[in-house]
Formats: structure tokens, sequence, C-alpha cells
């Protein structure tokens, strides 16, 4: 599980280092590579970066989804055809494609959060104005969560 939030720089050919404690566990004992993708939450465009066998658990479920229901194949599409290969280098960094960093409107300023089953590669600016926001409204999002679990 993924947890934790930190703050790092892409550098000039799109490349971002990954926390050692997120990069160890991405990597485990596959030899695959991790993999990005299109992320989309109610606060924005980020990324998500999955471990190799994380994401083909996920695609596979996608594909598994009713395939004849439009909606379903424009979500699947828009998943699985962002995602991306990322090998992690010697110095711990991955090269994040462009059309991907475009999506989340990444600049050189970003924040790679543990979000339990994945890492979440935000622009920092949006990040923190979620958090912002969430704090605002923690009392109210708590109580829904709350209700989830009963």
């Amino acid at each position: 599980m993924f947890r934790g939030r930190f703050s790092h720089t892409i550098d000039a050919k799109g490349r971002v280092s990954i926390p050692s404690g997120f990069r160890l566990e991405l990597q485990g004992s596959n030899e695959q590579a991790p993999i990005v993708t299109n992320g989309v939450t109610v606060a924005g465009e980020c990324l998500w970066l999955y471990r190799y066998e994380d994401w083909v658990e996920y695609e596979s479920h996608l594909v598994g989804l009713a395939p004849d229901n439009l909606d379903v194949q424009a979500y699947v599409r828009f998943m699985v055809s962002g995602a991306s290969e990322c090998p992690i280098d010697s110095q711990g960094r991955t090269l994040l494609p462009a059309f991907l960093r475009e999506h989340a409107k990444l600049g050189r300023e970003v924040t790679i959060a543990g979000v339990g089953g994945r890492i979440e590669i935000w622009n920092k600016a949006l990040f923190d104005q979620n958090q912002t926001s969430t704090q605002e409204d923690f009392q109210r999002i708590a109580s829904v969560v709350a209700g989830l679990g009963r």
C-alpha cells in the first residue's frame, strides 16, 4: 500500500524522482515496469501510477465490463490508451510522457501522493487547492465516509 505525500520537481526532460519507499513498493519482485495513466478525480486531473501487476488486474476488470456500453467503451479507451510503462532508472527517476503531463497540467512542481493501491502525481498547486477544500468540508466528507462502513 502506498501512503504519504512528497513534493518533487519534474526536470527539463520530463523525468520525476519517485520517493524511495514508493520505488521499492512499485518495483517489488516484479521485473515489469510500473504503469502510469490518466487519472481523473472530483478534484481534477492527475496521473495514476500502478505496480505492473495491479494495473494488469485493473485493466482486466475494465475490459470485462459491459463492452457494448458506450460509456464503458469511452472510460476503457481513456484509461487503457493512456497507459504507458514507466521504467525507473538507476537514479530513481521515471519519464512521464508529454501527453500525460499535459493531461494532468503538470509543471515543474508536483506532489506525489500515496493513496492506497496507487500513487497519484499532481500539479502541486492543484493538489494544495484540493487539500484546502477537503479540510474546509471535512466534517461533511467524514460523515459520508462513516456512513459507507455500515
